[in-house]
């Protein structure tokens, strides 16, 4: 029983659609979850199941809801593995659900038959692709779901623009599902293009439900980026299963093509992979849909096709239907197997048609011919994967021009009938021929611009499709046959489904009509014939009156054969059928009778029957009769009646005195007769007919007089008697009568009536009505002329004035009537006595427009009145304007109320009314004034723009606005410029129009034709400006962040503007609107070069935080400058910055802060879109230095003193500003202690305090030794006062840090591209493989004569398959480990010789590390298994540490290597500001007690201009060194500067250059570290310093080359090593020295020495040297924090190798039964932290190319110490005698300790099975630097250890029985006898 529907269902509505234009109607379902994702249909129940975004559906078969179950949105990130801890992964979003998969499984037991355990497999993007199992019968019930999904279980792309396809198998009672997806460039990205999933979990061995696990197969693929198929469809075919996709061409064009590949379905390792293009001629090359299915009997594969986009994935709208055959595909598939096989991949013409594709490490090889038979699914011998290069193609069967989106066929009688989705929503259906040519025959709107999905699937009746789009399932019958209700539109639609079923009646599918069979009883339109429907082809008669019954006869082709029994009748219309009589194709039957037939319609003279010959109650053939009615063709022309009978098409005639229209002429015996205009009869025709035909009166009457009427008529001479003439005229529905007299002459035979005299009066709205006027003789009417009407009017109506009542034409009589009540009226009712005819009053003037114009004339000047002429003629020279003629216009003038006339010149400045003169009348004159002005322009601002236009001009002058604001025009040179404001007397803003090239132009104005232009000013249109950069790219919500903007021209543009576009989201509802411009700022600090400002300064808008930016682009007035192609990348806003309170646990404490140092504020995201240089902190009204500025942390230097406060709080307060965002963090108070005036005794004071807490910490250090039992205790002691010391020395931390992040901030700018001095990966290889080696193999080549070269290197080859011989290796290792003198360095040596020679094999590398140490591990479990991996003392050890240095170096370039080189660049600056010693190496700053200068030096900083060269010019550059540097210290730290960012290799070394101080224009000295003037004191020289010399701050230096004869106390070392301090003798015995002179105490017996550095310990470190490496400490934590962090971070997914290698450590423990987690620990973290990252720590010089000194190596050797020390599973415990190095770190390493526990917590909990992914990386890894190896140098180097033990190795190999039977010895004698002419037992 299904569920009911959750309460919680979404909304869904059921529709009916009508899609009209195919005139379709079908039921549809509306569903939440747009876009709808997957379609589902069960064949057994009929039920569908819908996935879309954020919910899947169980739906009935006609659509109704029966389930449904919400499956987002949830937390997620695509970078994050789940299960996601949002404060592990800070990109976690609340993220949608899009679903993948949708599959049906059904259950299968052992044997394959079916069982009832059925599921839903449902598959979405959250938490890397997971999916679940859930039940048919509700979806809201999951079955199966991981709670803690691992990396093997990731199936469906993370992307919903990201293709997942799948099909489900069984294999042998194993459920499995091939899954295909594309590439993901977040999260997981080496999961393989195609991979099989389990669907049920095991338990032996353990494997997870969708999991992936090594024994199942995958497409191993080179580059997963490269290879990013667009997988369109996968199913079953024979034994086969296909799959069809879209990707770039690698092979060949790199154009983009379909595929289809193969795979056989019991192929567990994809040996039988094999794909082919596929090509559809016309340019369609991208597949959207696909279907399998049967043609003709045939299998075949329907492709919708589309055509890309210019060498794109994109899909044009030009798309085909493409038709391949199975047996062709199949067939081109193996052909590609077969040449791969057998042939090398060549075809006979020697061309390549097959090869290994994905980059994968196989060729096509040359096996036996038969192999495709014997091993038609491939095998291990054979190669894999195969592409053909021949492409299968085909031609179109379709071609459309909307883009095909989906594809499914039917089977209809043998014929097959395709049906295609498109994109813009339609269904189309096409029937295809059997040569696959399709005829497109109907369409149908489903959804209106929303894309059909490409699962279209037929129901099990295969009568209805479900077609999927955005938002809706609907359900569209495939055909439509029963709607067709004739034969004609049965056979017009041309559908394939629908013929006629003739004796039936209706439009059917041809097994639905009961006699298809037999001829003329199933009309098909697709018949070769095509024959048309049963016709009748001739009606006789096809006319006849209703008022008889005849006999009819119908002539029918194609009747259909009926037996003797049956018979046929006929029927008309709706009328009982009547039998007819058949005699060959005619048909005679008896029309109905009169009484029988039904009434014409209204307004009709006839009625039209369908006559049908029938069967039985089916018209089989229709024709139409038509029978008329002569009656109704009189009654319904009312005015003639006799005209409309005998002008009828029936054939009617009319009784003349009966008034009669019949259709018999002997109707109306005895009286005259009217015929038919058709017949040949007299008197026939309209003209025959007695009719009034004209008004011999005037037809105008005027209203309330009396008016007589007389009316001519003709052919009355038919009427007998004497009867009474009436005229009747029709007013408004009205009839009046009136009595008419007849005179007759009977000569011209001519008839006049006179009407009696009536006095109309009825009221009217204009001045005249039209009334009809006809006769009648008694009750007949007289037929009258159509046109025969009376005019009635009224002269008072809409006559205002005089003028206009003399308008009226003199036909109607009327004139103006004076008096007291003037008006127009009839001549005859005007009681006073009317005026002369061209009497009127004069003209009124009420208002005139403009008042004002131009001395030139030529603007129309519109006068409005009354009684201002009857006739244009009346006013023509009549009008004056200020006593100057004005030219009416014709066109402008209305009768008596407008007259418009063109103004014309004055000769100067006047004023004066409007005057009208109409005839003779007295002139009338306005009220209004007209002024005669002369307008003046002064100027114009500006006086530039851009040539595309857009600039607003403001044209200054007088008298602006004379004339009206349509008569001004402005133009610059001949370009409009067009007025955007009201004018006033004094301004006019126009906007320029863009010119076609650079010109100065004057500008005018025309005030109608008046011409006015700038005196002695030009406008000048200027290049446009170009905007070259602008940045930053990034603003926050609250806008005012300011872009610096590069270009030219940019002063061209007066408001230049930034732009907008935001959608807006409010209610759900998408709202586009436009920001308004913010203004481009700062133009007054504008640098100017060439009179062009080339920089400004803009600000951005504020947008709300609710808006989504669509762009921003720069107005320059009509230059518009997008953004991105500017920057060339958008620009993006963010949340604001967050800044949080000084305190935030009592915002209303003051903040308490010590002078000297700086304020810390904390905040989130501060950088995102912020610089250091931007904000602005501000403590009362003074400014607070802004320092520093990272993400999370901004540091300001407040003034020493405490500044005022601004606000009535007596405390500053600190303001941060950034951009618009003024942030108050709270008040700030001063400690006074601080603020004392002697500095130098605050620091004695300072000093003393922190002696005296480190005398206590000696004191329980002490008592520590004394009282063990109190050890923890101590232990706390301890900590506690290191941190005091640590408060003690906070400031100096913060404000050593605070340099040191400006420092470093510099430096950020670069890293993340070349700032970060990356080793390529031969050398890193060579650095990490062969440590302090030079000449290593990888640097060297194959030295041997061109004699021996050939044989050798055919031997290296030989040697090279055996080494690919697991046993030979493995042996051989073993060997060598057994003999005495084979070293520790030899056993390294040759672990890296292997890696090297089977480095593009680095699986099969992995393979035999994994067997060697499990070997090892074999040999500790019965030692001590702590042990393990503890050292480097065998092969396999090295082979793991050249194993880790390959698989992370991708994860050192891409996240570790950044915060690497951060530190060693902090390190480096923070030792070089202190003193270093030269000789001893000791210095100043440092982590390392031993290496800690603890004399105190006096130094102070220098600053040297150094002139540097750059090409020809000669630059300065400042550089910080110390007055104490050595001059090679000096020279070093000018090259770092110089030099800054470059790698170490690419600068010049320090020996081979001299420094030069200059000084004035000819004192320039060479300064060394040993020359003449150095000081000699006994024994000891020192060595020269800049104080030495006395150089002086702000001298002059440069760095001139060395010649060569000089040579320097230096020697030259190998690049990026570290370099040894200065040697300690010099010449002639003398002892050198720096700064401080070492020990002189004579050498220490041995047995003395133990007590010698207890002695050395129990001296306390003098407090000061302690706190100053707490200094160094607490300023470089943040660097060593990164470190660890980005080392140890498990927010991302950890690097595949180490998961893979802890996974293997986990199985080995497990399998040897070593149950104790301390053990397991050790392991990993010897094989990882210690065998890899403390080297990496220690050696920067192994991946980064730098030189790494003493100095800097003793800072990183403390530092390296504290990651071994966090790893170790020991309680970290410090006390007396701990080294100082341990105490420095003591309160981190617990936390170091937690991160370490975490991150193998975390690899451990997540499930093991990343096998396949290890295999896939490490195939990628062989492809990606196999290359860089030098494999044969590495095997001449091996080969010469074998030759070493070459009789051990031959004994050992023929001791295995194993062995003997590869014969491994004797394939090694072979190889010795090519290397090196060995004699051997051959």
């Amino acid at each position: 029983m299904p569920a009911a529907v959750p309460p919680l269902l979404p909304l869904s509505t059921w529709w009916w659609c009508l899609a009209s234009p195919a005139g379709q109607a079908f039921p549809y379902l509306s569903l939440d979850g747009s876009p709808l994702n997957h379609l589902l249909l069960d064949p057994r129940s009929g039920h569908l199941y819908v996935g879309a975004v954020n919910h899947l559906y169980h739906l009935s078969p006609d659509l109704q809801v029966l389930s449904s179950s919400q499956t987002g949105p949830k937390l997620d990130s695509p970078e994050c593995l789940p299960p996601i801890v949002p404060k592990d992964c800070p990109t976690a979003r609340v993220t949608p659900n899009t679903n993948k998969i949708l599959l049906l499984e059904e259950g299968v037991d052992a044997v394959g038959s079916e069982v009832g355990a059925r599921s839903l497999i449902v598959c979405g993007t959250l938490f890397q692709g997971i999916c679940d199992k859930r039940s048919l019968g509700n979806v809201s019930e999951v079955l199966y779901q991981t709670s803690n999904p691992v990396d093997t279980q990731y199936v469906a792309a993370n992307d919903p623009r990201v293709s997942t396809v799948g099909v489900i198998l069984n294999q042998k009672g194993v459920g499995l599902m091939l899954v295909g997806r594309g590439y993901t460039s977040k999260g997981p990205s080496d999961i393989p293009p195609i991979t099989t999933r389990r669907l049920s979990p095991s338990s032996s061995p353990s494997r997870q439900a969708f999991s992936q696990d090594e024994e199942l197969g995958k497409l191993v693929v080179g580059s997963y980026s490269e290879y990013n198929n667009n997988f369109i469809s996968a199913f079953n075919h024979s034994d086969h299963v296909y799959f069809l996709f879209s990707r770039r061409d690698m092979w060949n064009r790199k154009e983009y093509r379909t595929y289809v590949s193969r795979l056989c379905a019991g192929d567990r390792s994809f040996y039988s992979y094999v794909e082919v293009p596929l090509e559809c001629s016309g340019g369609y090359n991208l597949a959207q849909g696909a279907s399998p299915a049967e043609h003709q009997g045939r299998p075949v594969l329907f492709v919708a096709m589309a055509a890309g986009q210019a060498s794109t994935p994109t899909a044009t709208g030009r798309s085909a239907l493409c038709v391949y055959g199975m047996s062709e595909l199949d067939a081109s598939l193996q052909r590609a197997q077969e040449l791969c096989y057998t042939e090398g991949g060549r075809g006979r013409t020697g061309q390549e048609e097959a090869y290994i594709e994905y980059e994968v490490s196989s060729k096509c090889l040359r096996l036996p011919k038969d192999s495709l038979k014997e091993y038609p699914c491939g095998g291990e011998h054979t190669p894999s994967p195969i592409a053909s290069a021949v492409p299968l193609s085909a031609t179109p069967s379709l071609t459309r021009e909307t883009q095909l989106t989906a594809v499914t066929t039917a089977t209809e009688a043998g014929h097959t009938i395709a049906l295609l989705g498109d994109k813009k929503g339609w269904l189309h259906k096409v029937f295809l021929e059997p040569d696959t040519t399709g005829t497109l025959y109907q369409s149908v709107l489903v959804d209106q611009d929303r894309p059909v999905n490409a699962d279209l699937l037929l129901d099990q009746s295969g009568q209805n499709v479900y077609v999927l789009t955005d938002g809706k399932v609907s359900k569209v019958a495939v055909s439509q046959c029963e709607q067709q209700p004739d034969c004609q539109s049965c056979l017009s639609v041309r559908d394939p489904y629908c013929g006629w079923c003739v004796l039936e009646g209706r439009c059917t599918r041809r097994l639905e009509c009961s006699r298809e069979g037999q001829a003329n009883h199933w009309l098909w339109s697709y018949q070769p014939a095509n024959q048309p429907c049963v016709t009748v082809q001739s009606l006789k008669p096809a006319i006849q009156s209703r008022e008889e019954a005849t006999q009819v006869s119908l002539t029918v082709a194609q009747l259909p054969t009926l037996t003797e029994e049956e018979s046929l009748s006929c029927s008309f219309g709706t009328l009982p059928p009547q039998p007819a009589i058949v005699k060959g194709t005619t048909i005679t039957c008896q029309s109905p009778l009169p009484e029988l037939l039904p009434p014409s319609p209204p307004g009709s003279d006839h009625v039209s029957l369908r006559v049908s010959v029938m069967f039985r109650d089916v018209a089989i053939s229709s024709s139409d009769i038509i029978f008329y009615d002569c009656r109704a063709v009189g009654r319904l022309n009312t005015t003639s009646p006799c005209m409309a009978c005998v002008g009828s098409v029936w054939p009617c005639s009319w009784c003349v005195l009966g008034g009669l229209c019949t259709h018999t002429n002997n109707s109306c015996p005895r009286q005259h007769t009217i015929h038919n205009s058709l017949e040949q009869l007299e008197p026939r025709g309209p003209e025959s007919c007695p009719c009034v035909w004209a008004l011999q009166s005037s037809p105008l009457v005027p209203m309330g007089f009396l008016s007589p009427l007389t009316l001519l008529g003709r052919n009355l001479d038919m009427f007998q008697g004497e009867e009474q003439y009436v005229c009747v005229v029709v007013v408004e529905g009205e009839e009046l009568k009136l009595n008419a007299t007849l005179e007759k002459d009977p000569e011209n035979m001519t008839y006049t009536f006179t009407c009696s005299a009536h006095e109309f009066q009825y009221p009217v709205n204009h001045l005249e009505y039209s009334a009809p006027i006809y006769l009648q003789r008694g009750s007949h009417h007289i037929d009258s002329a159509p046109n025969l009407r009376l005019q009635l009017y009224d002269c008072s109506v809409g006559q205002s004035d005089c003028s206009q009542c003399r308008a009226v034409p003199s036909d109607y009589g009327c004139v103006w009537c004076g008096g007291e009540s003037p008006g127009c009226a009839y001549h005859l009712s005007c009681t006073s006595s009317p005026g002369p005819e061209d009497a009127c009053p004069p003209p009124h003037i009420i208002q005139i427009q403009p008042v004002s114009g131009p001395v030139e004339g030529g603007v129309l000047v519109t006068i409005h009145g009354s009684n201002l002429g009857m006739h244009y003629q009346d006013i023509q020279g009549g009008v004056t304007v200020a006593g100057v003629s004005c030219l009416p216009q014709p066109h402008g003038y209305l009768i008596s109320t407008r007259i418009v006339c063109e103004l014309q010149p004055s000769k100067q400045e006047t004023e004066g009314p409007v005057i009208v003169t109409v005839g003779d009348s007295e002139p009338g004159q306005s009220l209004q004034t007209f002024t005669y002005q002369d307008p003046q322009l002064t100027g114009i601002v500006p006086d530039k723009g851009p040539v595309s236009g857009g600039t607003s001009l403001t044209v200054q002058g007088t008298r602006l606005l004379t004339g009206q604001r349509k008569d001004l025009t402005a133009y610059v040179g001949q370009q409009p410029c067009y007025i955007v404001e009201e004018v006033n007397g004094t301004h006019l803003v126009c906007r320029t129009s863009p010119s076609n090239q650079t010109a100065e132009l004057t500008v005018r104005v025309l005030f109608g034709k008046a011409e006015r232009s700038v005196p002695g000013q030009v406008f000048h249109y200027m290049e446009d400006p170009v905007i070259t950069a602008a940045s930053p790219a990034e603003s926050f919500y609250e806008g005012g962040r300011s872009i610096k903007v590069s270009g030219r021209n940019l002063d061209v543009v007066q408001q230049p503007m930034i732009s907008v576009r935001l959608e807006h989201m409010a209610e759900n509802i998408l709202v586009m609107r436009r920001r308004r411009y913010a203004r481009l700022l700062a133009k007054n600090h504008l640098l100017v070069f060439n009179s062009t400002v080339s920089k400004m300064t803009c600000v951005t808008p504020s947008v709300t935080h609710d808006s989504k930016v669509l762009g921003v682009w720069f107005e320059l007035d009509n230059v518009k400058v997008s953004f991105e192609s500017v920057a060339g990348k958008t620009f993006s806003y963010y949340p604001n910055p967050e800044l949080l309170a000084l305190n935030r646990d009592d915002p209303d404490t003051p903040y308490r802060f010590k002078p000297g140092g700086v304020i810390a504020v904390e905040g989130k995201d501060l950088t995102r879109a912020m610089t250091r240089d931007e904000v602005v902190a501000r403590l009362g009204d003074q400014e607070c230095e802004v320092k520093t500025l990272d993400s999370t942390h901004l540091y300001c230097e407040p003034p020493e003193k405490q500044p005022d406060s601004l606000g009535s709080n007596q405390l500053p307060s600190l303001r941060v500003v950034m951009g618009k965002l003024n942030v108050d963090l709270g008040t700030v108070q001063y400690d006074t202690e601080g603020l004392s005036p002697v500095p130098l005794a605050a620091q004695v004071g300072l000093a003393v305090g922190a002696a005296v807490v480190v005398l206590v910490v000696l004191v329980i250090i002490l008592m520590y030794r004394r009282r063990s039992k109190q050890a923890l205790r101590d232990y706390k002691k301890v900590l506690v006062q290191l941190e005091t010391l640590e408060i003690n020395v906070g400031d100096q931390c913060r404000k050593e840090f605070t340099d040191l992040m400006t420092e470093m901030m510099d430096l950020s700018s670069d890293v993340g591209g070349p700032g970060i001095p990356l080793l390529d990966y031969k050398t890193y290889a060579e650095r990490v493989f062969f440590p302090g080696q030079r000449g290593a193999p990888l640097s060297q080549n194959l030295d041997l004569p061109e004699s021996r070269r050939r044989t050798v290197e055919q031997g290296l080859g030989q040697l090279n398959n055996l080494l690919n011989n697991r046993l030979f290796l493995i042996r051989f290792i073993h060997t060598l480990e057994a003999q005495q003198n084979f070293s520790q360095r030899d056993r390294g040596y040759v672990a890296s010789l292997l890696t090297m020679a089977l480095h593009d094999k680095l699986e099969y590398f992995t393979d035999v590390m994994k067997t060697l140490l499990g070997d090892l591990v074999q040999q500790y479990v019965t030692k001590n298994p702590k042990l393990m991996l503890r050292r480097t003392e065998t092969v396999v050890e090295k082979m793991l540490t050249n194993w880790m240095s390959i698989c992370l170096y991708s994860f050192l370039k891409e996240v570790a290597g950044e915060p690497l080189y951060m530190l060693y660049r902090a390190i480096k600056y923070q030792v070089d500001k202190g003193p270093v010693d030269a000789v001893t190496g000791k210095a100043k700053r440092t982590l390392n007690d031993s290496h800690l200068l603890r004399e105190d030096i006096d130094y102070c900083s220098v600053t040297l201009t150094v002139m540097v060269k750059s090409g020809v010019e000669v630059q300065p550059c400042p550089v910080k060194v110390l007055d104490t540097d050595t001059i090679t210290q000096v020279k070093d730290k000018i090259l770092d500067q110089i030099y800054k960012g470059a790698p170490f290799s690419q600068r010049p070394a320090a020996d081979s250059l001299d420094l030069e101080w200059r000084s004035g224009q000819a004192g320039h000295l060479t300064l060394s570290d040993d020359d003449v003037t150095a000081i000699v004191q006994g024994r000891w020289k020192k060595l020269n310093t800049l104080q030495h010399y006395k150089v002086p701050d702000g001298a002059t230096v440069a760095l001139i080359p060395r010649s060569a004869a000089v040579v320097g106390i230096h020697q030259v070392y190998q690049t990026g090593e570290k370099t040894p301090m200065l040697e300690g003798e010099g010449e002639e015995g003398l002892r050198l020295w720096h700064l401080v002179k070492s020990n002189e105490e004579p050498e220490i017996p041995k047995h003395r020495k133990s007590s010698m550095r207890e002695r050395e310990r129990a001296k306390a470190i003098p407090e000061i040297y302690l706190t100053r490496l707490l200094s160094m400490k607490g300023t470089l934590q943040k660097f060593v924090d990164d470190v660890f962090v980005a080392i140890l971070n498990t927010k991302r997914p950890p690097p595949i190798a180490v998961r893979f290698f802890f996974d293997f450590l986990d199985d080995m423990a497990e399998k040897h039964g070593i149950d104790d987690p301390e053990t397991v620990h050790i392991w990993k973290t010897n094989s990882l932290p210690l065998r890899f990252w403390v080297n990496i720590l220690k050696n920067p010089q192994f991946v980064f190319d730098v030189q790494v000194t003493d100095s800097v190596d003793a800072v990183l050797s403390v530092i390296a110490q504290t990651f071994i020390d966090s790893c170790t599973t020991s309680e970290h415990k410090v006390g007396r005698d701990s080294p100082v190095n341990k105490l420095l770190y003591a309160r981190e390493i617990p936390r170091y300790k937690q991160l370490v526990e975490r991150y193998y917590s975390d690899i451990h909990s997540a499930a093991s099975g990343c096998y396949q992914e290890m295999n896939s990386t490490l195939t990628e890894l062989s492809g990606s630097f196999g290359s860089d190896m030098n494999s044969l140098v590495a095997l001449l180097e091996l080969y010469k250890y074998i030759n070493k033990y070459y009789d051990q190795i031959i004994a050992s190999l023929e001791e295995d029985a194993a062995g003997q039977k590869m014969q491994l010895a004797y394939r090694l004698q072979q190889v010795a006898a090519l290397v090196e002419n060995k004699v051997t037992d051959l």
